[in-house]
Parts: C-alpha cells; structure tokens; sequence
C-alpha cells in the first residue's frame, strides 16, 4: 500500500505547489511538460506491449473493456462527486468541477493506475506506482495552477480508489497467475499507446 501512499502526496504536494504558483505557470511549460510526460508514456507502453503473446485475448480484453467502461460511465459518476462536494463546501467556482474531474480521471483512469496496483497488491514493487507518482507530481503542479484546490482534492478519491485496488489485487493474489499478469501487462502496454 506503499505506491498508493506516496501517490496520494504526491498529488496532494504537487496541488500544493501548483495553487501557489497560480497564474505565473507559462503556457508553453505546460505545453512541453505533457508533450514530454506523452513521449515517456509512448516508451513505457511500447516496452509492456513488446511480450505481447496472445493478441487474440489482448484484443478481446481491450474490446470488452472499452464497452464495459462506457457502460460504467465513470466520468459522469466523478462529475456527480465533484458537484456533491462542490455544493457540501461552498465552491462556486466552475473552475473547482473542471479541475477535480480533470485530475481524477488523468490520476485513476489509466493502464498504470491498475497494473501498479495489481503489482503491489500482488506482493510486487510498487515500482510503477512510484513511477506515476512522480508523473502525477508534475501534472497535478499544472493543473493546479490552472483549475485550483479540485485537483488537490483529487487526491482523496484516488487514495480510496488505488486502496481498493491494491486491497483486492492482495485478496485474489491466487487468481493473478504469472501468466494473467503478462496479458495485462501487454493489454495496459497498448492502452498507455493509445
């Protein structure tokens, strides 16, 4: 639970620093920052998808996944959530709604969110939630400096929801063959390619 820890804070830091530095943050740096986190992402992808074995299952997992999200519509679930809390805290700013959706689905929706998860929960390395610790740092200085506290605040739905992943990952440890993590290796490989 290490690499959900440190993830936690470093968006919560990161938020921080970025409603300190608000207004002063170039475009440009904001710009180049995403277009190098974009390029990191590209290599660590192409490096999981590279022992790729069995592109049948690959392909149906990622068909089958990509409907099962839409029918879950998380996004509008955090819409839900960031106007609850909104309303709960007295937040007028649209800025606030905007900022916390943005940072929660950039922090919990992607393919390393759930492989570092699945690792550690495993009795791996949270080396990957590490590694995205330090790319939700940076982002969450960015847009924070833009959106405001919502991305700070993003922090809290992504503790629960990292938590519960690494929690369940421990629970059907058995489940996760070696075998069944390569295929979700490969899988999570093309969708950070994506």
């Amino acid at each position: 639970m290490i690499g959900t820890l440190v993830n936690t804070a470093a968006v919560i830091g990161g938020g921080v620093i970025g409603l300190l530095l608000k207004k002063r943050m170039p475009i440009r740096i904001t710009t180049i920052y995403f277009q190098a986190i974009g390029l990191f992402t590209l290599a660590i992808g192409a490096s999981m998808a590279v022992e790729m074995e069995h592109i049948l299952i690959v392909v149906s997992s990622l068909a089958i996944g990509s409907l099962l999200g839409e029918w879950m519509d998380i996004e509008r679930g955090a819409e839900r959530l960031s106007l609850r809390l909104k309303h709960r805290f007295h937040i007028g700013s649209e800025k606030f709604s905007e900022g916390l959706i943005t940072a929660f689905l950039l922090f919990c929706v992607g393919s390393l969110t759930i492989l570092g998860t699945i690792q550690e929960g495993t009795g791996g390395s949270p080396d990957l939630l590490y590694t995205k610790s330090l790319m939700d740092f940076f982002s969450a200085i960015l847009l924070a400096s833009a959106f405001g506290v919502g991305v700070a605040i993003a922090a809290a739905p992504l503790f629960i929801f990292q938590a519960s992943l690494t929690l369940l990952a421990g629970y059907a440890g058995s489940f996760f063959t070696e075998e069944i993590i390569l295929g979700l290796t490969s899988v999570g490989g093309i969708m950070l390619i994506g």
